[in-house]
């Protein structure tokens, strides 16, 4: 074999693998892409998306659409073919994998956060479209966490509801603190409480805090909950996670609980925060779930009014409003369903 030959032959060699390496080696980008949407005023696998008990509920007609985007999962690794892809492909984005998981966390502890931001946007979803529909919501201190070493520990759980301390009503997490601090350490203090909508009374003897020994303390952290009568259930994909969903969990809720219907048959797709107040908050993927909305049908997108800003396109056929809030957005959708006010609503400027 010649020189020139064996040059030829290790040069090719070296660039299969090259190519090899190119090809298999991951790199640091995930992708963002269109994810589904969800009916929430129909049924996911056999089961109302939203089921309400302990209210009256009235028939709706139509549809309205909470989005979702795709995106790479904690645990899984693109290579440099597969995000050059990603990069030409209409409706995907490219983002370093930094600016969505923070370094050194793991698949579960994402998981489980995302997790916890759903339960809280329903929570607040709930509570904001009960008090539109004029139903009565009580505010409460609510066991937020609890430490595992903690005096409270196998005591209180989180969720629970405290409405008295030994006796003496509290509307305020730091009423909740200030009675505990009022007393002793080792004294037992007597938490009334509604777990699960069930009143109960849990004692919990206190101990000293490990910063300031002459400080008792029970060893939870306290927020703000809620108590009502109506009963709300979600069946939405439980692998879902995040807070984006919140606008249209309330919108949906809202058109449940009221006469008349809020989208008569229309398809109603969007996004958006929810506080227990009624305050739409921004989110991100805008472009993405517009994509799911259009592929979906939707002829309303419903978005925030500060995620205007990151619309750079509108898939044809599609209506963007948007709103600051879930009054806003509520009057925003009777006005579409009246042909001589439809023309009124306001979209991106």
């Amino acid at each position: 074999m010649t020189r020139q030959t064996w040059t030829a032959a290790i040069s090719a060699l070296l660039f299969v693998v090259l190519a090899a390496v190119i090809a298999l080696v991951p790199v640091p980008y995930i992708t963002w892409a269109p994810g589904t949407t969800y009916d929430l005023l129909g049924k996911v696998n056999d089961s109302d998306a939203i089921s309400i008990s302990g209210a009256t509920v009235y028939p709706t007609s139509g549809q309205l659409r909470m989005t979702t985007i795709s995106v790479t999962a904690p645990e899984s690794n693109l290579t440099l073919p597969e995000v050059l892809i990603s990069y030409f492909m209409p409706d995907r984005v490219v983002l370093p994998r930094v600016a969505v998981y923070r370094p050194g966390t793991s698949a579960t502890d994402v998981n489980r956060e995302e997790s916890v931001l759903m339960t809280q946007s329903q929570t607040s979803a709930v509570v904001a479209a009960l008090r539109a529909a004029n139903i009565p919501v009580t505010e409460l201190p609510m066991v937020y966490s609890v430490q595992n070493a903690g005096a409270a520990a196998g005591i209180l759980e989180p969720g629970d509801l405290i409405s008295a301390v030994d006796g003496t009503a509290v509307v305020t997490p730091s009423d909740v603190v200030k009675a505990v601090k009022d007393r002793h350490v080792g004294q037992r203090v007597v938490f009334s409480i509604i777990r699960d909508r069930v009143p109960m009374q849990r004692a919990v003897t206190t101990r000293a805090s490990t910063t300031t020994p002459d400080t008792p303390t029970v060893g939870v952290d306290i927020n703000i909950g809620y108590s009502y009568d109506p009963k709300v259930s979600f069946a939405v994909d439980p692998n879902v996670g995040g807070s984006s969903a919140g606008l249209m969990f309330s919108l949906a809720i809202y058109d449940r609980l009221t006469t008349g219907e809020l989208v008569s048959g229309q398809v109603v797709a969007g996004t958006g925060t929810m506080t227990a107040g009624g305050v739409v908050g921004s989110i991100g993927g805008v472009a993405e779930k517009l994509a799911a909305a259009s592929r979906d049908k939707a002829t309303v997108f419903l978005l925030p009014q500060q995620n205007c800003v990151d619309v750079t396109s509108v898939p044809a056929g599609i209506r963007l409003v948007p709103v600051n809030d879930l009054k806003g957005a509520i009057a925003a959708l009777q006005m579409l369903s009246d042909p001589a006010q439809a023309a009124n609503v306001a979209g991106c400027s």
